[in-house]
């Protein structure tokens, strides 16, 4: 078997081997979810529900494990991980309401009833990205087999240690063999995969645009479902009349959580002119306090990016020179993928202002009112997400219709809860994830009439 090495963002060690899946392996472990598939889809709504909630009591109880393993596979903060693992277990604990719940209608028709069914729609297929891998993975899973499918999923190859302990949690829980599989393995073998298979109904994808956009068009062919979270470029918009001491003290968590692989991240800091100086002053001491370094250690809020060959891609963003470094905050010297908290002030044609970096560096630019924020907010090919910073609410209101993002905050950099819908507008994504409606992206609508004539 092809194997890969699991390397410690922070310190460059191997902390492990993982087994790569092959084509077969993928073809085998498929035909073994459309098996489950005709059972699971069969127990009772009840019974689905308790497995779902016993698998979010495993996952509990193996929190600190998870956020152990999350912290030497991704170089995430301890206090990061462990706010994952609790959303995964979190994200199972709100779906395991969906099966009793999962109701269609009865809608009024002349010489019958009619009604509607929401009919599982088989395997599904979900590919997980690096920067968050056990999450996502549960916000693909979680609602699929509330909705009565069955799952393969591939994590990203840099970091499936989480992935797969989750399904081994799965098995311990009490779900069925081949209810949820998870698939280590390359996107070029696992992935694709997942997109050519016949058996494979639908495909849930998050990731960059450029893989997104071959998925889709993969897809295509057999018309099959798809669901694509992609990139982001996103705005934190302040506006001269925000609490300028707030905006800026939370615009490095807005936009370094992660260090900053995020596509939520809000990058763009978009400042009104007639306060920028003030806010770079401001922003500047917030940035060189944010604490990047040893993930192990409870105060640190930014650790390593998760490979050298992502450092080196985010580094040479600052090759640009039509973007000025405005201050930088510390990052640790010696082993370990580290960049330090970067801003820039370049313009907004600049490279480092329209493409996304994925990595912890902001640009700040100046707009002129609130028409010149809109227009600069949305020239970008993304659509993600987005802040903005006002005392006004109805140029809260009228801003956050205009802006053209998915999921936008007012006086805050919340991107995702659970129980609210999450996805993007442009070339960020197609479809959602999350919230109450989820489970029925899992679904056909079947309608039946039934004459009583």
């Amino acid at each position: 078997m092809t194997t890969t090495q699991i390397i410690d963002p922070a310190t460059e060690e191997v902390v492990g081997t993982v087994g790569l899946t092959s084509l077969e392996q993928t073809d085998a472990a498929v035909e073994r979810a459309r098996r489950a598939f005709e059972t699971w889809r069969a127990v009772d709504p009840a019974d689905r529900a308790r497995l779902l909630r016993r698998f979010a009591d495993a996952v509990d109880a193996d929190l600190e494990h998870l956020a152990r393993l999350e912290v030497r596979n991704a170089g995430h903060t301890i206090g990061n991980a462990r706010w994952e693992a609790g959303n995964v277990r979190d994200v199972l604990t709100y779906y395991s309401g969906a099966p009793e719940r999962l109701s269609g209608q009865q809608i009024p028709a002349p010489g019958g009833v009619n009604l509607t069914f929401h009919e599982p729609l088989g395997v599904v297929g979900v590919i997980v990205p690096w920067n968050f891998p056990m999450p996502i993975a549960a916000w693909g899973f979680a609602p699929a087999l509330a909705a009565g499918n069955t799952v393969v999923l591939k994590p990203a190859e840099l970091t499936p240690l989480t992935a797969i302990r989750l399904g081994e949690l799965a098995l311990e829980a009490g779900l069925p063999e081949g209810v949820l599989t998870v698939l280590p393995g390359k996107g070029s073998v696992v992935g694709e995969r997942f997109v050519t298979h016949p058996a494979v109904r639908k495909v849930v994808f998050t990731g960059s645009t450029e893989v997104g956009r071959r998925i889709m068009a993969g897809c295509a062919e057999q018309v099959k479902r798809v669901t694509l979270e992609l990139g982001g470029k996103n705005s934190n918009i302040v506006f001269a009349d925000a609490d300028l001491e707030r905006a800026a003290a939370t615009t490095p968590a807005g936009a370094l959580d992660n260090a900053g692989q995020d596509c939520c991240a809000r990058s763009r800091v978009l400042v009104q002119r007639s306060v920028l100086d003030r806010f770079l002053e401001l922003l500047e001491p917030a940035v060189r306090d944010f604490a990047c370094g040893d993930p192990w250690r409870e105060d640190t809020q930014m650790g390593p990016l998760v490979s050298a060959a992502h450092r080196d891609s985010v580094a040479s963003f600052l090759d640009d020179d039509d973007a000025a470094v405005a201050f930088r905050g510390t990052a640790p010297e010696g082993p370990g993928w580290w960049f330090p908290p970067t801003v820039l002030t370049p313009s907004p044609d600049s490279r480092v202002f329209r493409e996304e970096i994925f990595g912890p560096v902001l640009a700040v630019v100046p707009f002129e009112d609130e028409a010149d924020a809109v227009r600069i907010a949305n020239d970008t090919e993304y659509g993600l997400s987005g802040s903005i910073w006002t005392r006004d609410v109805g140029r809260a209101l009228r801003v956050s219709r205009a802006v053209e993002a998915g999921n936008l905050s007012v006086n805050s950099h919340a991107s995702v809860r659970y129980w609210t819908p999450f996805g993007g507008f442009k070339q960020s994504g197609f479809g959602r994830e999350l919230g109450p409606d989820a489970p029925q992206a899992f679904t056909e609508t079947k309608n039946v009439f039934i004459a009583t004539d």
